[in-house]
């Protein structure tokens, strides 16, 4: 017994560890090599995406809910953060063609009013303002999904992935109707609001000294998977696992099935919301067209890639499906020529199809997915346990 608690212990530390060097490694190389490199894109895409499938994993590899609302809530976090962060100087100008913002409020602003407007003092009111923009985007999907959680949680399987997903198109409409312009900016896009990008830190003559646009969405997401990670391993978590398991073992044990679904899902629309402000600080731009059930798909198959029931392997698989999307299959897109004849199939387009035989590869193979429901710890503490069993 004492042996498998030190193997917990030690394959938590290897993971931590192995967190940390690839924080230190990004800011390493974002500050080395040319910062436009794909791999940065990768890098910001990857870490907003891991967030949101862990999230999605929250609800069906956890408690058993097969949801496909993340789109929706990734769209009222996105644009709570952007409308909250917008500063009051530019809002009428991004919001012309409604005549103006319906408000002139700002986080950042408000901050900047308080602390100060430049040098580190800018800094540290722009940091805040993002804080509170972000925690607010998440508090705002988390009441829409207790909203929405009383009707559809009654729901089970593919009824309940029906109405959220027919839910997160409905709010994709209603955040493109001009009535709302004045605060959404319609069908148009938004934008001016703190990126990555304003996290860089510069020297007094607006030169970057340090750049930080590719740790931070690792830092920001890396916090709230974290905090997901402590919920599951808590009372809460085994409760989620019963429900998952069998709902009427779960509540012969006594376990409020009601209670603990709703809380697993305002949970999950919560971080999905912080993970919209991530997307929006990613995108440099919010338009409501680009949380389509497109992208919700692409969230449900980086969970399916990396284990339903695994953490690390949403995290794996979120960074393998964009560099492959993204990065390393680009090049079939381009038109390549041999002996000057070109190529058949090398145009654009011809990634895709590559990456979806891929996918289908992987999915035929890899049924559990790369991870099943084991984590990085457990893969060491495997090790651990077969040394512990040779010494014996």
């Amino acid at each position: 017994m004492l042996n498998e608690k030190k193997g917990i212990s030690r394959g938590a530390i290897i993971t931590l560890m192995i967190v940390l060097v690839v924080c230190i490694l990004t800011i390493v190389l974002e500050n080395t090599i040319n910062p436009n490199s794909l791999l940065f894109t990768v890098i910001r895409k990857a870490a907003v995406y891991s967030l949101v499938a862990v999230t999605m994993n929250l609800l069906n590899g956890f408690t058993g809910l097969f949801s496909l609302g993340q789109a929706g809530f990734m769209l009222l976090g996105a644009y709570t953060y952007a409308i909250l962060t917008i500063p009051t100087d530019v809002r009428d100008s991004i919001y012309y063609l409604f005549g103006g913002a319906g408000f002139h409020f700002s986080t950042v602003s408000f901050f900047e009013g308080i602390i100060g407007d430049s040098g580190v003092a800018g800094f540290i009111s722009m940091i805040l303002g993002v804080l509170i923009a972000m925690l607010v985007g998440g508090i705002v999907a988390a009441i829409v999904a207790y909203l929405i959680g009383l009707p559809v949680l009654r729901l089970k399987s593919d009824y309940l992935a029906i109405a959220t997903l027919g839910f997160a198109e409905i709010l994709r409409a209603i955040f493109q109707w001009d009535k709302l312009g004045k605060v959404t900016n319609g069908a148009n896009a938004l934008r001016g609001y703190p990126t990555f990008a304003d996290f860089n830190i510069k020297n007094a003559q607006g030169i970057t000294v340090l750049r930080l646009s590719s740790f931070i969405p690792i830092l920001f997401a890396g916090i709230c998977i974290l905090i997901i990670i402590l919920l599951i391993n808590s009372s809460y978590g085994r409760a989620f696992k019963a429900i998952r398991d069998d709902e009427v073992a779960a509540e012969a044990m006594g376990i409020n099935l009601a209670k603990h679904k709703m809380m697993s899902f305002i949970i999950s629309s919560f971080f999905a919301g912080v993970g919209g402000a991530l997307f929006a600080m990613f995108a440099s731009t919010v338009q409501a067209k680009t949380f389509t059930s497109a992208m919700t798909y692409e969230i449900f198959l980086i969970v399916v890639i990396g284990g339903i029931g695994s953490i690390s392997g949403s995290c794996i698989a979120s960074f393998l499906y964009i560099a492959c999307s993204e990065w390393w299959l680009r090049f079939l897109d381009n038109t390549q020529y041999i002996n000057g004849n070109q190529l058949p199939l090398f145009k654009n387009g011809f990634r895709m199809v590559v990456f979806s035989v891929v996918i289908m590869i992987i999915v035929l193979f890899f049924r559990t997915g790369m991870m099943g429901d084991k984590e990085l710890s457990d893969l060491f503490n495997k090790k651990r346990r077969k040394k512990v069993k040779a010494d014996e």
